[in-house]
């Protein structure tokens, strides 16, 4: 449980304990209590299981893929990913490969709905970028309609491991992952996935160590 679904939580209750002793209404005080119970539930933090071996990419969040396809960025050719996290789903964050932190920058912006494609980059969001050694994964929490607060824990110089939590974004909101082009992809656009447990590709230099992987890992 992340300790923001408490403070929400210890909120509400004094709202319902509130309107109970001045009203007495079953109705009034079941408002408040449904809250806190929601939010109890919203910032649910369960137990993933990390896959292992080597060059896997697995997913920062939870929810559906909406895009993946290759993009022209200045650094040349990447394999661009963007997960969909509606309100039902787990809102942590999770590092998507192990390695050094040598990016992270938050960016003020918009609030339009995630699911528009320019939300990439007008959004509010926070960009993360991590040196795994031979290569370097990017990935974006990016804020929606509904989002008004990301939070990412990392800063530069931090050592990671794959499937680390690193944060969230409250309420329905996206994240975006940018990896070497080469990659092979492991999922597909509509596909579920989980945070922290589904491989989203593997490196092109560890394809034959992980070439009996499934397509997707779920949790």
């Amino acid at each position: 449980m992340v300790r923001d679904g408490f403070f929400y939580a210890i909120g509400f209750g004094l709202v319902a304990w509130i309107l109970w002793h001045f009203t007495a209404s079953y109705w009034l005080v079941a408002i408040p209590v449904l809250l806190a119970v929601f939010f109890l539930w919203f910032f649910r933090d369960p137990p993933r299981k990390i896959p292992s071996g080597p060059g896997l990419i697995v997913s920062p969040g939870d929810g559906v893929v909406t895009q993946a396809d290759w993009v022209e960025t200045k650094a040349g050719s990447r394999l661009h990913l963007s997960i969909f996290l509606n309100v039902f789903n787990v809102h942590v964050n999770r590092v998507p490969i192990a390695g050094t932190v040598i990016l992270c920058e938050h960016r003020k912006g918009q609030f339009l709905n995630a699911m528009n494609k320019e939300s990439a980059m007008l959004n509010e969001q926070t960009l993360i970028t991590i040196d795994a050694g031979d290569c370097e994964v990017s990935f974006k929490q990016i804020a929606g309609l509904l989002a008004r607060r990301i939070v990412c824990n990392l800063k530069v110089g931090d050592v990671v491991e794959r499937g680390d939590r690193m944060g969230l974004i409250k309420f329905g909101s996206r994240v975006d992952v940018l990896m070497p082009a080469d990659a092979e992809l492991r999922v597909s656009k509509g596909d579920r996935v989980s945070g922290g447990s589904t491989v989203l590709a593997v490196l092109a230099n560890a394809n034959s160590a992980a070439g009996s992987l499934p397509r997707a890992v779920g949790e």
